[in-house]
């Protein structure tokens, strides 16, 4: 049975750390500068999807299709690809995308960091096995709880996932 036969649905989330004081200070200035009520939050339509950055588009599409068992939309070699899994568009973007361009500043965009996409499985210490056994690179060991079981793993660029079993 292929690792994707377990991947039931999907959870989309940010999960991240806290905030910078620069973060902060930048949300709280834009708080009281906005407008108030629905008309300053119109100009978000919704969740797109998420973009990783990545160092080889087609090693990822190579990952995310075989191991994951993601779909591919779309690809530009060697720049960008497109996979998804239910609702979740995930952007593979490389080198010389323009979603891989550096910041006015200067500052690269890089693969990696703490920020990850959640996948909902079913039966997450079987598909552990697997996956160890197919040579995949975990991040941690299971953790377990209130909410469920997790554990992150990479992809080729070292960026995270975790692998989320809801508990219940």
């Amino acid at each position: 049975m292929k690792a994707s036969a377990l991947l039931v649905g999907f959870i989309i989330m940010i999960v991240g750390g806290c905030m910078s004081q620069k973060a902060k200070e930048s949300y709280e200035k834009s708080n009281q500068t906005a407008s108030s009520g629905a008309e300053s939050q119109n100009f978000v339509k919704g969740l797109w999807g998420v973009r990783y950055q990545v160092k080889d588009v087609s090693r990822s599409i190579d990952f995310y299709t075989k191991q994951l068992g993601l779909k591919l939309d779309q690809q530009h070699l060697p720049a960008f690809a497109q996979v998804s899994v239910g609702n979740l568009k995930l952007v593979l973007s490389g080198p010389g995308a323009s979603g891989s361009r550096a910041m006015p500043d200067g500052k690269s965009q890089e693969p990696g960091g703490w920020n990850r996409i959640m996948l909902e499985v079913n039966n997450l210490p079987a598909l552990i096995e697997k996956l160890k056994k197919a040579g995949l690179h975990f991040r941690n060991e299971m953790e377990s709880g209130p909410g469920g079981k997790q554990i992150q793993i990479e992809d080729p660029d070292g960026n995270p996932i975790e692998l989320f079993e809801p508990a219940g």
